[in-house]
C-alpha cells in the first residue's frame, strides 16, 4: 500500500506548489484505510520520557498543524506523531508563497509563521480521536501579535495536558519575529518555569504530561551552555534538536532559490543538527533524551543522529523527496544493524560517538 501510495503520489505531488501539495497530501491521508499497521520489531521499542515507544521514528511538527491525520500517519508506521505549532488563537501565517522546494539539494525552506487553526479547533480534533491511543505530541507556540508570550504557552499547556502525550514548547522557529529571543538564559528560565508550574498545576486531571524543548541549529556553544543548563535546572523531561536554520551554506546548488528568506531544512541541515545533537548530549549528561532532527533521509543517517545522542528522531522534509516508503526503510535498517552487531535495544548506542563528533570541525 505504501510503495503504491509513494508511487501514484510523489510525482503528482511534486509537480505541485509545494504549500498546494502539502494540502493535498494532508487531504489524501483523510481517506487513508483503517488498516493497523505492521507490528515493529520489539528491538526498536524506546521508553523515554515516561513513554513506551514502538520505534524511535517520529514525524516532526509542521507537517500536521492543525491536528488532522495524527492517526493516519501513526497506521503508516510512525512511533510517534507531534502535531503543530498550534497558538491559542488563529493564525493565518506569513504570505503566500512561503514554502519552497530546493530540489537538487533535497532541501526545503519555509517561513510559515506558525498558521494553524487555533487551539479550540485543535483540541477538539484530539479529543475525539483520544480513545484511540499511540503517541501524539502537541507542538506549542505564541501568536504573533501576542502581548504576554509566556502566557500563551501557559494557557496551551492548561488547554491541552488531556489530550497531549507530551507538549513541545517551540521557541526556536524563525518566522515569528522576536520568538527565538525566548532560548535566552533569563527569558528561558522564566518560560520554562510556568510552563512547568502549568503541567504540574494541572497534572491530578491529566496525568504527569512530558514537557519537552525544541531548540534553534543556529545557537552559539555558549548559548548552548545556557539553554541546557536552564532546561535542567527547570525539570524539563527532554529537548528536541533541532529547528530549521538561518544558515546558508556555501555547498547549496539551488542558489537562486536559497535566497528566501525562511529556515531551511532538509539534507543540508544535516551535519549541523547532528554536531547540535551530540553537543547537547555532553551537556545534557544523562539528565534527559534527546530527540533528533534534521536531514534524515535514510537508515544510515538516522543511525548517525542515534549515536550523535538521539534517543528518538523525526523527519519531514527527506519525505518531500523520499516518500512515505522512507519510515518502514528507516526503521529495517536499525533493526538489521541492531541484528549484525548483537544488541539489543537502540538505547545501547545512543551517544556512542557523540564526544568523537564534538571533537570535529564546525560543519560548514
Amino acid at each position: 500500500m505504501i510503495r503504491a501510495f509513494d508511487t501514484f503520489s510523489l510525482p503528482l505531488l511534486r509537480w505541485l506548489d509545494a504549500e498546494d501539495a502539502h494540502r493535498l497530501a494532508i487531504q489524501g491521508l483523510k481517506l487513508l484505510p483503517p488498516v493497523r499497521p505492521r507490528p515493529d520489531d520489539g528491538k526498536l521499542a524506546v521508553r523515554a520520557f515516561g513513554l513506551n515507544f514502538p520505534n524511535p521514528v517520529g514525524m516532526a511538527a509542521g507537517f500536521d498543524k492543525n491536528g488532522e491525520v495524527p492517526d493516519a500517519l501513526l497506521r503508516l508506521g510512525f512511533g510517534f506523531v507531534e502535531i503543530g505549532s498550534v497558538t491559542p488563537r488563529p493564525q493565518i501565517g506569513n504570505p503566500r508563497p512561503r514554502l519552497f522546494r530546493l530540489e537538487r539539494d533535497e532541501a526545503v525552506i519555509n517561513r510559515m509563521g506558525f498558521n494553524n487553526d487555533g487551539a479550540d479547533m485543535v483540541l477538539r480534533r484530539l479529543a475525539g480521536r483520544a480513545h484511540l491511543g499511540g503517541i501524539v505530541g502537541v507542538n506549542v507556540g505564541a501568536n504573533k501579535d501576542s502581548a504576554d508570550r509566556v502566557a500563551d504557552y501557559v494557557r496551551l499547556i492548561e488547554t491541552f495536558a488531556t489530550v497531549a502525550s507530551y507538549f513541545t514548547v517551540n521557541i526556536s522557529s524563525p518566522n515569528t519575529p522576536g520568538l527565538r529571543n525566548l532560548q535566552q538564559a533569563s527569558q528561558l528560565d522564566d518560560l520554562l518555569a510556568k510552563v512547568i508550574e502549568a503541567r504540574d498545576r494541572v497534572r491530578e486531571k491529566s496525568g504527569d504530561t512530558p514537557v519537552l524543548l525544541k531548540i534553534a541549529p543556529d545557537l552559539s556553544l555558549a548559548e548552548l551552555d545556557d539553554v541546557v543548563h536552564v532546561a535542567r535546572s527547570r525539570g524539563v523531561d527532554g529537548m528536541i534538536v533541532s529547528n530549521t536554520t538561518l544558515a546558508r551554506p556555501t555547498t547549496l546548488r539551488e542558489q537562486a532559490r536559497a535566497v528566501e528568506q525562511g529556515g531551511l531544512s532538509g539534507r543540508p541541515l544535516f551535519r549541523l543538527s547532528t554536531r547540535m545533537v551530540a553537543e547537547t548530549f555532553v551537556r545534557v549528561e544523562g539528565a534527559f533524551p534527546l530527540v533528533g532532527v534534521g536531514g534524515i533521509d535514510s537508515g544510515g543517517a538516522a543511525l548517525t543522529k542515534i549515536r550523535a545522542g538521539a534517543s528518538l528522531i523525526q523527519l519531514y522534509s527527506s519525505l518531500v523527496y523520499k516518500g512515505i516508503g522512507l519510515v518502514e526503510s528507516i526503521k529495517a535498517d536499525l533493526a538489521s544493524t541492531l541484528l549484525r552487531t548483537g544488541r539489543d535495544q537502540l538505547s545501547e548506542i545512543v551517544g556512542a560517538d557523540a564526544a568523537a563528533i564534538t571533537a570535529e570541525d564546525w560543519p560548514r
